[in-house]
């Protein structure tokens, strides 16, 4: 029988609650929650104390949000298999969720069967898609907004709407890549605490509150 260490982070209590009466024996493997974190950081010192063998993660927490800490998760811990857990399922931060290093993705609106059905899968060393997961936007192909980037790369009228600085975009872009501070700062010669203020003042001008929120806005504009 194999034990399966979980930690879940998360900073809805009734949603953890009701998450954890979810998640039940199977007939080959015994699941054990070792952990709940209400935020990014306290999530990243329950792994490093529990050394857990699934990361189940919401996305949308406070102070450092999932999409935040998953390059740092990924690098501190390759072997941890990760299912992020969300409301989100625009195409773009399922993409950069994958990007940053999920294993599986799904919906919180999906029932028991999917959960217990990602959780297997991941641990097989698969990925996991739940449904009404996409990667595709269904209005990329209609929408000539999306294509006029190519023309104005700084788009202009998002610059002005927001009163952003050519800086806060370059950097705006690398987020939506799943680059971490660590990794915007190598790329744009700058150290890690000028790209933390870069992106504080970003998440100010466009009235968000996370990474997630971040990539939203820039794809609803079309800069991304």
């Amino acid at each position: 029988m194999q034990i399966v260490k979980i930690v879940i982070a998360d900073d809805h209590q009734l949603f953890v609650a009701g998450l954890k009466s979810l998640i039940t024996d199977t007939e080959d493997m015994t699941f054990k929650i070792v952990g709940i974190a209400n935020d990014g950081d306290e999530a990243m010192d329950l792994l490093r104390k529990t050394q857990p063998d699934v990361l189940i993660l919401d996305l949308n927490m406070p102070q450092r949000d999932g999409l935040d800490i998953l390059g740092s998760v990924r690098e501190q811990f390759p072997k941890l298999r990760i299912l992020a857990l969300t409301m989100y399922d625009d195409a773009k931060i399922v993409k950069t969720a994958f990007k940053a290093g999920v294993d599986g993705y799904s919906l919180k609106t999906s029932g028991k069967d999917e959960l217990m059905e990602a959780i297997r899968v991941i641990l097989s060393g698969k990925t996991f898609f739940g449904e009404g997961v996409r990667l595709n936007d269904p209005f990329e192909m209609v929408n000539g907004k999306r294509q006029k980037k190519e023309n104005d790369p700084y788009e202009d009228r998002f610059i002005k709407k927001y009163n952003l600085t050519k800086r806060e975009i370059e950097i705006l872009r690398l987020i939506t890549l799943a680059l971490s501070n660590k990794e915007i700062a190598k790329e744009l010669f700058i150290s890690d605490q000028t790209v933390s203020v870069h992106r504080k003042n970003i998440m100010r001008k466009l009235g968000v509150s996370n990474t997630a929120g971040l990539i939203k806005v820039a794809y609803d504009n079309s800069l991304i």
